[in-house]
C-alpha cells in the first residue's frame, strides 16, 4: 500500500515539455506540472540524476529499500512527457518496469504497461530507505517551487523525508 501511495505521489511530479500552462489537474489522476525544455534548474537536476545513476543501481540490491523508480523521457512526433516507471528490474545492463500513471500526451502507452527502458532516456531516479528519499532530483526542484501550503500537503501525502 505504501509503495503504491509513493508512486502515485511521485507521478504528481511528472515532467511535461512544450505546453503552455504550469499545472494540469486531471480527474482521478495526479496533477502534472509543466516544465519547459529550457528550464535550467530542471536540466541541472536531470544531469545530476544521470551522472549518479550508479547509486540507484547499488540500491536495487539493497533489501532495506522500500520503493524505487526511474523517471523516463517519452516522445512522439509532437510531445514530450517524463513519467515514472516503478517495479524496476535490472538485467544485462538494461532496465524495465511498470508505468505508474496514465500519460497525458503520449497516448501510445497506458498506466500499467511494462516498459523496456532506453538508458539514454532516464531523467531521474529515486528510492526510499527508512522513509527517506534518495535521488529524486527533479522531485526536489518541483517541491521547492511549491507554495508553503502545497509543500506541506505534498510532504504529508508522500510520507517521505526530503532533505
Amino acid at each position: 500500500m505504501k509503495k503504491t501511495k509513493i508512486l502515485v505521489v511521485l507521478s504528481i511530479l511528472c515532467l511535461i515539455s512544450c505546453k503552455n500552462s504550469d499545472k494540469i489537474e486531471r480527474e482521478n489522476q495526479p496533477t502534472i506540472y509543466d516544465v519547459t525544455s529550457q528550464d535550467q534548474e530542471m536540466n541541472e537536476a536531470i544531469k545530476k540524476a544521470t551522472q549518479t545513476l550508479n547509486e540507484f543501481n547499488v540500491a536495487l540490491s539493497n533489501p532495506e529499500i522500500e520503493d524505487q523508480a526511474l523517471k523516463v523521457k517519452f516522445e512522439n512526433s509532437t510531445d514530450v512527457e517524463h513519467m515514472w516507471i516503478g517495479d524496476i528490474e535490472y538485467a544485462d545492463g538494461k532496465y524495465s518496469g511498470i508505468l505508474t500513471n496514465e500519460p497525458e500526451y503520449i497516448k501510445e502507452y497506458k498506466m500499467g504497461d511494462k516498459i523496456d527502458i532506453d538508458n539514454s532516456k532516464i531523467s531521474d531516479w529515486m528510492y526510499i530507505e527508512n522513509g527517506k528519499l534518495f535521488g529524486g532530483f527533479t522531485i526536489k526542484v518541483l517541491r521547492n517551487r511549491m507554495s508553503e501550503e502545497e509543500r506541506k500537503q505534498f510532504d504529508e501525502e508522500s510520507g517521505m523525508q526530503i532533505d
